[in-house]
């Protein structure tokens, strides 16, 4: 099984950095927390030295396997091959995910991808017009003047003594999030009935419509969430091929596939666009 081994990254789990992730030759990965940090660096030193595999212009060596992110960061050629156009978008997103910590075998440190396109609403969509695209120099919660006008000055006025200030009482990824945007396949439909204590959310909270995801992403106060990758390879995600019971909303529509952009004639249409 060793022999199988390409590359081996130091994780996190529970805030704690106790966790390796092997990925093997097969195209998995696999994630194991231990009892602390030095157990870590034990088991490192007994498994094959392949470092964080090839892919990365980076040694392979077990100092390298027990880096900081901000070590592999700087160590890796990744930047100047995406700068150059040697890889895409999002090869190189997936790999500031990878160094980052995040990782599919953790919900809590799912990999994050931002929304890029930001109209919804067109029958057809101009990819060459830059207003069609989202201002990727602001964080989600920035994007509305008015409302990071509002996360502005509850921060300036804040006044509690028990409560740090802060600008967004919500994160951008949690373990709901994505379980929310997967709710359609499995595992994730167990994992978020698990969650839910063995049913659906209220239909009105259900992922349903990226329209309307995207609208709440720009007015909710208490919304700031972004993408994962599936949103850019998985068109399985929007169709409720299981028939689930998602519920009926408030205005009497039934919940059942995700609502496509006018733009998108089909899942695949969708994954198409929004990579291009």
């Amino acid at each position: 099984m060793f022999s199988e081994i390409r590359a081996i990254f130091s994780r996190r789990y529970l805030l704690q950095n106790t966790a390796l992730e092997l990925f093997m030759a097969n195209r998995t990965s696999v994630m194991f927390n231990f009892a602390d940090a030095a157990t870590v660096k034990k088991v490192v030193h007994a498994l094959p030295r392949v470092g964080v595999g090839t892919n990365f212009g980076l040694p392979q060596t077990r100092r390298i396997s027990l880096a900081t992110p901000k070590q592999l960061f700087k160590a890796s050629t990744m930047t100047q091959r995406w700068q150059k156009r040697e890889i895409s978008n999002f090869e190189y997103l997936m790999f500031l995910n990878t160094i980052a910590g995040r990782t599919y075998n953790d919900l809590n440190q799912y990999p994050v991808f931002p929304w890029i396109i930001s109209n919804y609403d067109s029958e057809e969509l101009d990819l060459t017009l830059p207003s069609n695209y989202r201002d990727l120099s602001k964080p989600i919660g920035a994007l509305n003047p008015k409302r990071a006008a509002f996360f502005s000055e509850r921060y300036e006025s804040w006044e509690d003594e028990q409560v740090p200030k802060f600008h967004y009482g919500t994160h951008y990824s949690t373990a709901s999030f994505t379980m929310m945007w997967l709710l359609r396949i499995e595992p994730f439909t167990t994992f978020f009935l698990n969650f839910q204590g063995g049913k659906f959310d209220h239909a009105d909270r259900t992922f349903s419509s990226v329209a309307r995801a995207w609208r709440n992403c720009q007015r909710d106060t208490s919304d700031v969430k972004e993408l994962i990758p599936e949103f850019f390879y998985l068109p399985e995600m929007f169709i409720n091929a299981n028939n689930y019971n998602l519920g009926v909303m408030d205005d009497g529509t039934v919940v059942c596939d995700v609502e496509l952009p006018p733009w998108a004639k089909s899942p695949e249409d969708f994954v198409r666009i929004n990579r291009m």
